[in-house]
């Protein structure tokens, strides 16, 4: 993987506006949406019924897909769809299993039959997850490498606005119509990415494609692992936003301690910090056509680690409303920024005969510091103190820096 040279100004409005990417921002709005209608959403609605919480909380189960979607992976790799191509045939029946169980899961009875409901919310996130294999591996394929990381920032921001529209709107729309009526509109919504599939190029095969089953399901795992460095790139997804994840889970009970009101944290942090966000990937994928993807990596991490320290800072100078805006736009726009350069990095370590198989194995491994690393942060925080742990949180940032280097010494990237 080798830095893009500098573009012209005409040739990278050429890209920007280019049908590849607003594909790339209309399929990840189309993988956004479906999310957090088997979570937020439908526990507000199984509340609303009446269900008990224990019985919400083990729906946690439904989201299994999202975690085990390189199980059936392969398969999207090996065969193909009698009608328009492998990537966009499989995205179709993706999609309409996906409004389908979308519907299914409108007319369900929460109150009466909650296994229905689990059930239906299943086969969601089955089809989501399976679109999400799609979606990924068509991007890696139809994009040029120097156009992975623009590509991925707009994905990841189509993603959000996605899950904003889902979760955000979902729950203000169940305040005037029902929740039925909220999910059937949500079904309605997919025929976006219907739409876009049926208008977008299929990509060339030009690498092929595993010619059976086994080695669909045996060859992405040989041929990653006879790269070298194989071993150490797994090891930099681990640890390139460790710090930034650790930091993001206390983030809410720090500004409770600081004295800010929840109405303070939902305006500033979640809406303002959410444009902040997706102003973020913009930014930086429009630079990594500019700097490439290592160099990206580089400063998008440095910043990162210096945006985490930034709440010790807030903790300094207390209570305040402005120095809450600007530690949370520096660090939501730092985190967009290196989310993108880290999306473009994992398609760009893919090889396009297994790119489905290879991408969801990579993404996977994505959320296992967000959930492992995340884990003991409440305890690290009772000991060392908000000033302490956030710092603590910035430097252990380094680690991965100071790889990513290594590797790129080594010609490993």
């Amino acid at each position: 993987m080798t830095s893009s040279q500098p573009r012209s100004g005409a040739s990278l409005l050429r890209t920007i506006f280019s049908g590849r990417m607003l594909v790339s921002l209309l399929m990840g709005f189309a993988c956004g949406l479906p999310l957090l209608l088997t979570g937020s959403v439908l526990q507000a609605w199984m509340k609303q019924e009446g269900v008990d919480l224990g019985t919400i909380g083990l729906f946690a189960l439904v989201g299994l897909p999202y975690t085990l979607k390189f199980l059936w992976a392969p398969a999207l790799d090996r065969f193909t769809p009698a009608l328009l191509g492998r990537r966009r045939g499989w995205l179709m029946l993706a999609q309409l299993g996906l409004m389908a169980a979308l519907v299914l899961l409108a007319f369900s009875q929460p109150a009466t039959s909650p296994l229905s409901v689990a059930l239906a919310a299943l086969l969601v996130t089955f089809f989501s997850a399976t679109q999400d294999i799609v979606v990924d591996a068509y991007r890696r394929e139809s994009l040029a490498d120097e156009e992975l990381g623009l590509g991925s920032s707009l994905y990841v921001n189509g993603y959000r606005i996605g899950m904003l529209l889902a979760s955000g709107g979902g729950l203000i729309l169940a305040d005037f119509i029902s929740f039925r009526q909220v999910y059937l509109l949500m079904a309605g919504f997919i025929l976006i990415g219907v739409l876009t599939t049926l208008f977008a190029p299929e990509p060339e095969a030009h690498a092929g494609r595993p010619r059976t089953l086994m080695e669909a399901v045996v060859q992405p795992f040989v041929e990653y692992f006879s790269r070298s460095h194989a071993l150490s790139l797994l090891l930099f997804i681990l640890l390139y936003k460790i710090g930034d994840s650790m930091a993001n889970h206390m983030t809410t009970p720090f500004f409770l301690d600081m004295g800010f009101t929840k109405s303070e944290i939902g305006a500033v942090v979640k809406l303002f910090g959410c444009w902040a966000t997706i102003g973020g990937g913009l930014l930086g994928g429009v630079m990594m056509l500019r700097l490439g993807i290592y160099r990206s990596l580089w400063i998008f991490g440095i910043l990162q680690g210096v945006s985490t320290a930034g709440f010790s800072l807030l903790y300094l100078f207390g209570y305040s409303l402005s120095g809450l805006a600007a530690v949370v736009a520096f660090e939501n726009l730092a985190s967009g920024m290196g989310t993108a350069a880290y999306v473009a990095f994992m398609g760009s370590l893919t090889n396009k005969k297994f790119t489905a198989t290879q991408y969801a194995l990579l993404s996977s491994l994505m959320g296992v510091p967000r959930v492992i690393a995340a884990t003991p942060t409440g305890y690290m925080a009772e000991a060392m103190g908000w000033f302490g742990f956030f710092i603590f949180c910035a430097l252990i940032a380094l680690p991965g820096m100071l790889l990513l280097t290594w590797l790129r010494r080594r010609n490993a990237l």
